[in-house]
């Protein structure tokens, strides 16, 4: 993998608003631009596992953008190394692609199951999610993995739980 592979890596693993956090460095990319990213990515793999396939068409249906837009990202994803893009062909995920896009599922499920524990509805969870899960740190994000394993284990806490949101 080339070095600029592992620093976009890198930067996609970072949540964009800690920049000047101790241990973090710095990235060129704005952070809107890694969201799009994990967006895309994240589409593309949802696509690949239910219609076996991703073409630009599907992506900017799926997003709702244009097929132009797609093209520029989906060319940029290419020359990451994220995905291999043929025009007409249609594209394939990298192994380093896969990688990344199956833990931004990931971590939309884990959140999206928080959420439901919780007793949210599925509009207000469907809404936090997609604005937390790009921005959420992997220590939070495994606190959140570890209350989630609790409450499910512990029925008569996660009832506590929910009668005081309730409350």
């Amino acid at each position: 993998m080339s070095t600029a592979n592992v620093r976009l890596l890198d930067h996609l693993r970072q949540p964009a608003y800690f920049p000047a956090m101790p241990g973090r460095t710095s990235h060129s990319k704005s952070p809107r631009n890694s969201v799009a990213v994990e967006d895309y990515l994240e589409r593309i793999l949802e696509l690949i596992n239910t219609k076996g396939y991703a073409r630009v068409v599907d992506i900017a249906h799926s997003l709702k953008i244009s097929q132009a837009s797609v093209t520029n990202m989906v060319q940029r994803l290419d020359a990451e190394g994220l995905l291999n893009y043929e025009k007409y062909r249609g594209l394939v995920l990298t192994t380093a692609g896969e990688a990344l896009a199956r833990n931004i599922t990931r971590r939309h499920q884990l959140l999206t199951d928080f959420l439901k524990l919780l007793g949210l509805d599925d509009e207000v969870i469907y809404h936090d999610v997609e604005g937390m899960e790009h921005h959420i740190s992997p220590p939070t994000l495994h606190a959140i993995e570890a209350l989630t394993a609790q409450l499910e284990r512990q029925p008569a806490l996660l009832t506590r739980v929910r009668q005081q949101l309730e409350g």
